[in-house]
């Protein structure tokens, strides 16, 4: 990489561009990038449908060259520097964080094979309740009324659901206590793992506590989403022209599966998989909440289900942040549970009025006014 970087120096060549392949481009990326080349990364997908391809790789180089030239290269998305390291950090704190739900399925499964069905009763197996027991069945307890009985607040008036649901703990051998003693453990590491995690990831983006304040105001976004999403899309909005480019580039937006008069089906793009994940679990929160995105949100669930509201609250979502971030101290105002049926009353009225209006002879054309701008300055003019 450093006598490739001579050699382009030699030749006084100002700019890189290379096409997006797996992993691979990382590492002449950041390379060149440190020398001080301007580095682009084709978007594979769009530089396929150019004309012109060569198959030999110089040839291809030479084409990829001329193409990025005459402006016919389409970017793509690349963190800066810093935001690289934050999201190392977050993503191995997402990956470890599903490792952990993985073990503690694993967990819950094993307890259903020898007739135990705690997680009918429990909310969370992995709970206080749910905790104690599994260290007494570990410990070789296998009375199903002294093991209801380890219940913990509100899970104490479930005590005889509990017995139930312990019957069959006499068919938990000790090669089955085996496992889950290991299960727990390595879910007790996994869990010191992530706790690390975030307080390194508190500490490098402590400089973004604006950007991550303001992403927490939205309905549904907690301390870690806003960390996450910030750790993918970056600070500023600078990258992302509108919304809808963001909305596009974290795979919230419908693909365009269209050729000629054929419509192909309906899908979701497929972007960022670590965005996508903050975006499932913060549309399923607002769903729960009383705002214009939790009304949203049920509405499309009834109607089309949940899987293609969570994608359309999370279209939202990200159309938000992008506005919020794109304006310093901005904090989310939403209009209200009762959007919807206030815009419903409005069309309604609409349609009784210019209804009326017919009814007497008019033809009536409707043209809304624009709202005033409180940050002009001088004496508006009356068109």
């Amino acid at each position: 990489m450093l006598a490739l970087a001579d050699w382009l120096r030699c030749w006084q060549v100002p700019a890189v561009v290379m096409e997006a392949t797996s992993d691979y481009w990382k590492g002449p990326f950041c390379r060149l990038e440190a020398e001080g080349f301007e580095c682009v990364l084709a978007d594979a997908k769009q530089v396929k449908n150019l004309p012109g391809r060569r198959k030999r790789d110089p040839a291809d180089s030479r084409w990829l060259a001329a193409c990025f030239e005459r402006g016919a290269v389409t970017a793509c998305f690349v963190a800066a520097p810093e935001f690289r390291i934050i999201r190392l950090h977050t993503r191995y704190r997402r990956d470890l964080t599903e490792e952990r739900t993985r073990e503690k399925q694993r967990a819950e499964k094993l307890l259903e094979s020898a007739a135990i069905k705690i997680s009918a009763v429990l909310t969370g197996l992995h709970g206080v309740t749910g905790r104690d027991i599994m260290d007494q069945l570990i410990a070789g307890q296998r009375n199903p009324a002294v093991l209801a009985q380890l219940a913990r607040t509100a899970a104490r008036r479930k005590i005889s659901q509990l017995e139930e649901a312990l019957e069959g703990a006499q068919f938990f051998t000790p090669a089955h206590a085996a496992l889950p003693a290991k299960m727990l453990a390595r879910t007790g590491r996994l869990t010191a793992d992530i706790g690390h995690l975030t307080a390194v990831v508190e500490q490098l983006l402590a400089p973004y506590e604006e950007q991550l304040q303001q992403a927490e105001s939205m309905p549904g976004w907690a301390r870690r989403a806003a960390q996450d999403a910030i750790a993918e899309t970056g600070a500023g909005m600078s990258r992302f022209r509108t919304g809808p480019h963001l909305v596009s580039w974290g795979g919230r937006a419908p693909a365009d599966h269209q050729s000629g008069q054929r419509k192909g089906r309906s899908t979701a793009k497929k972007g960022n998989r670590y965005l996508g994940a903050v975006l499932g679990e913060t549309a399923v929160a607002a769903g729960r909440t009383q705002t214009r995105e939790g009304a949203r949100h049920r509405r499309l669930a009834r109607r089309r289900g949940t899987a293609k509201a969570c994608v359309a609250t999370g279209n939202t979502q990200l159309k938000a942040c992008h506005k919020l971030l794109s304006n310093p101290g901005m904090r989310y105002a939403g209009p209200g549970p009762d959007y919807y049926e206030r815009q419903r009353d409005i069309r309604r009225q609409i349609a009784h009025h210019v209804g009326k209006l017919g009814s007497l002879g008019f033809e009536v054309t409707l043209c809304r006014i624009p709202e005033p701008n409180p940050d002009a300055t001088g004496p508006t003019q009356a068109a």
